[in-house]
């Protein structure tokens, strides 16, 4: 079993969900994780990144997520991702829940929000209630970087939290570091470097690693050759490419 823990979908050209179904299979991927994109192309990514280029909505489809799961639910599981700045925030979340998914995507690009915030406090709370976890990417803000999402892990030790595409950067050492020390703290593996990723697993151990693919803008097929290439035990893969994130959504029970 492989399951991809961090996939896109959108109602685009790009990036919907037939395009998807067709690269899990070229992969030999069983299962998908799947949040909503096209609030940002990915096409035009580093335009965001470096301040070029605003968000194309702030209004995440999650209509679109559930609409998948529900049409594919041996394949996919969703998270539901939430604007922490908008009303009922926790109330869209827990409703959220209620409607299948099983997990928060924040987006700090786009909604432009601290993880020091008295609404994310709330809203991972509410995931620690309900025994799913955040995932996150973070970016080169005060507010929104690893050292403050880390701070809130700590905050909030029953809730689980993945960060996003092995941190900031190519080699992100505070990430790494909250994996090691905090046992609710996991690193997602999309697009980060072949060699951190090893680095990770030596320093943090495979239990702390799950593998995802960012799709659309990489390939799932090419993101588990990254695994692959780690040459690693039999049991050790497992927990990266499905063991870890079972677990964390409840999968496994």
């Amino acid at each position: 079993m492989i399951i991809d823990a961090h996939a896109h979908i959108s109602d685009t050209t790009y990036g919907n969900v037939g395009i998807y179904l067709d690269q899990l299979m070229e992969a030999g991927i069983q299962q998908g994780v799947i949040v909503p994109g096209g609030m940002l192309d990915v096409r035009r990514m580093t335009d965001y990144i470096v301040g070029r280029a605003q968000p194309d909505s702030l209004i995440p489809n999650n209509a679109y997520v559930a609409e998948a799961f529900k049409a594919n639910q041996t394949c996919f599981i969703g998270l539901a991702c939430i604007d922490p700045h908008g009303e009922n925030a926790v109330d869209l979340l827990e409703q959220s829940f209620e409607n299948g998914f099983r997990g928060l995507k924040l987006s700090p690009m786009t909604h432009q929000f601290s993880f020091a915030s008295k609404a994310m406090a709330e809203l991972a709370a509410c995931c620690g209630d309900y025994g799913y976890p955040v995932y996150t990417h973070v970016v080169y803000s005060p507010g929104a970087c690893t050292a403050r999402l880390a701070s809130l892990a700590r905050e909030f030790p029953r809730t689980n939290f993945i960060l996003g595409h092995m941190g900031f950067g190519p080699a992100d050492q505070e990430g790494l570091e909250a994996a090691i020390e905090l046992d609710n703290f996991f690193l997602e593996t999309s697009t980060g470097s072949f060699l951190h990723i090893k680095e990770a697993v030596a320093k943090a151990g495979p239990g702390k690693l799950i593998f995802g693919s960012e799709f659309p803008l990489s390939h799932p097929k090419a993101e588990l050759e990254k695994i692959f290439l780690l040459d690693l035990k039999a049991n050790d893969l497992k927990k990266i490419l499905c063991g870890n994130i079972q677990g964390l959504l409840g999968l496994n029970q």
